[in-house]
């Protein structure tokens, strides 16, 4: 397959065009799969290792050649997954609609062959150009010995996943025109974080927002919570406009902020409403991380296990004196401090602005002899900061977990790791709830465009959430986040965070934290130190409001 190399369509009629010569669906295969030359012999000798460069090229050229011929059938056999691959394949024509395409193929690097689509939608007597690129790769049949297209969904385009296929047809939902508290649009091509999110509110809203549907060409999910993502549009509905939370400067910061690494995400919110400020992620576009991921949120839990061990009077506030040695062991595990650091004659506030998790290990002691070490975190989060309540934000969302736990499960929980489970949405929440001193349940659309119920939760006794941001403030001015919050003025807060994840060499970076009105939380993957990613994430957006 050379350079220049295309499989084409003309007047309807699929064909594949090289050097000249076109190939129509009469005889596509000729000299190629299983009509002679290299690839007949290739079948009848069973080769192994990696596919040569002839071999990748054949078998990139052959497959494109029957999916542009629209033969399905006979490219899903090419593939080394033809049962997944073929109605992928077949409902290129028959769901997307695409009335005639031309691919032409990259040059192959290695085993992987880029390709350009120019496609033509047509529906209802409507047509319109499209045009993509997506790629390729040629493995060895595991059982064949034949050189196949790898199959992925995304190989017929980029944005499929399994579970999801190209229609054309009229919208699911009207189009929306979203824009900020301040009336500001808001564009998934301007906040491409924001793409997930404002189909989603397209998917809920769209009716409710007074506009009317087009023909369009999406990805559509099997999964029904999941909203139709648009590639092209045939003819454009009427746009309503949805007004929702975010603040428009917020969401640039955090769009900007995460875009540095190759994986993380940021949620901003507002402590005194519960107001959606920002949501960002990186990679854009694609999974909605900070709202829907779920993971352990190492020590930034510590504001919850703080709250938990005041209210149940393992230690009396920030001033208390508390043991903070190198390492504690439990049920015959044991705990660390980073560096085996300890504090000698220190407070809980020392304990909590330096991260030290010794000092809330020990807390399991004596609440195990009251019988509630194992349910007592997971009481706390949902009584006063409303986790696991079922929050309904406006778009699918992922509640936090802390579960009932036992044994050394119950003190890696007490640090925010054993089975506990949170996303940045949840931990800006937290963070939100102990600046304001109440839990408001995030929200990205006001309750009242469809009353939903919103969770609610029970005011943090004012002694406690006195403490929790006096300790906040210490780490933002003079403990572990000192550092990122440096640039950040007026009456702030901090907690740091990592998490260890098995079979990952360096661990989640996590942070969270308050300015003023404005509270936010980060994780990115295999940062390290809660400081020296995460913290720059979340300064960034504060310093925004």
């Amino acid at each position: 397959m050379r350079s220049g190399a295309k499989v084409a369509v003309v007047g309807g009629v699929f064909l594949v065009v090289a050097g000249g010569v076109g190939y129509g669906g009469y005889n596509l295969y000729s000299g190629l799969t299983g009509g002679g030359g290299t690839n007949t012999k290739s079948a009848e000798t069973k080769k192994s290792g990696p596919p040569s460069a002839d071999e990748v090229e054949a078998a990139a050229k052959d497959f494109l050649a029957a999916w542009a011929g629209g033969k399905a059938s006979e490219a899903a056999q090419l593939t080394n997954n033809a049962a997944e691959a073929e109605p992928l394949l077949a409902g290129y024509r028959e769901q997307a609609h695409v009335s005639a395409a031309v691919i032409t193929p990259g040059k192959p690097v290695g085993a992987k062959v880029p390709f350009t689509v120019k496609a033509t939608v047509s529906y209802e007597g409507r047509t319109k150009p499209w045009s993509y690129t997506s790629e390729l790769t040629v493995v060895r049949g595991l059982t064949s010995g034949r050189a196949l297209v790898d199959w992925a969904p995304r190989v017929v385009h980029p944005k499929l996943t399994k579970g999801t296929t190209l229609k054309t047809d009229q919208a699911s939902a009207p189009p929306i025109k979203a824009v900020d508290r301040k009336d500001r649009e808001l564009t998934k091509e301007k906040y491409p974080s924001l793409g997930p999110v404002l189909d989603a509110l397209r998917k809920k809203y769209g009716e409710k927002a007074g506009g009317t549907a087009g023909i369009e060409l999406v990805v559509a999910s099997s999964d029904q919570n999941v909203a139709d993502q648009s590639l092209l549009t045939l003819t454009k509905g009427k746009e309503g406009t949805l007004k929702t939370t975010l603040d428009a400067d917020v969401q640039a910061a955090a769009e900007k902020a995460v875009k540095q690494y190759s994986q993380a995400s940021v949620v901003a919110i507002k402590p005194s409403t519960g107001e959606i400020r920002a949501v960002a992620n990186s990679p854009a576009g694609g999974y909605n991380t900070a709202m829907m991921g779920a993971q352990a949120p190492g020590s930034t839990l510590k504001i919850v296990s703080s709250a938990m061990m005041m209210d149940n009077g393992v230690v009396k506030g920030p001033g208390a004196k508390v043991e903070c040695p190198p390492d504690v062991t439990w049920e015959g595990v044991k705990f660390q401090n980073l560096d085996r650091f300890e504090i000698k004659n220190g407070t809980f506030k020392d304990s909590f602005r330096r991260s030290c998790n010794t000092a809330f290990i020990k807390a399991v002691k004596p609440l195990n002899k009251k019988g509630i070490a194992g349910t007592a975190l997971g009481e706390t989060a949902r009584k006063y900061f409303g986790i696991g309540l079922d929050w309904q934000t406006g778009v699918v969302s992922v509640d936090g977990s802390v579960p009932e736990s036992s044994g050394a499960e119950t003190a890696a929980s007490y640090i925010g790791q054993g089975k506990v489970t949170m996303n940045a949405l949840n931990m800006a929440s937290v963070t939100a709830t102990a600046k304001s001193g109440g839990f408001h349940q995030p929200v990205i659309v006001p309750q009242s465009l469809d009353n939903r119920e919103l969770a609610t939760a029970q005011p943090l006794p004012g002694s406690i959430a006195q403490a929790l941001r006096e300790m906040m403030r210490a780490t933002a001015q003079y403990g572990t986040g000192q550092a990122a919050m440096a640039g950040v003025g007026g009456d702030k807060g901090a907690k740091t965070g990592s998490a260890e994840v098995d079979g990952q060499g360096k661990s989640n970076s996590w942070f969270t934290g308050f300015a003023d009105d404005l509270a936010a939380a980060a994780v990115v993957q295999s940062g390290g130190h809660g400081g020296d990613a995460a913290g720059p994430v979340v300064a960034s957006v504060l310093r925004a409001r």
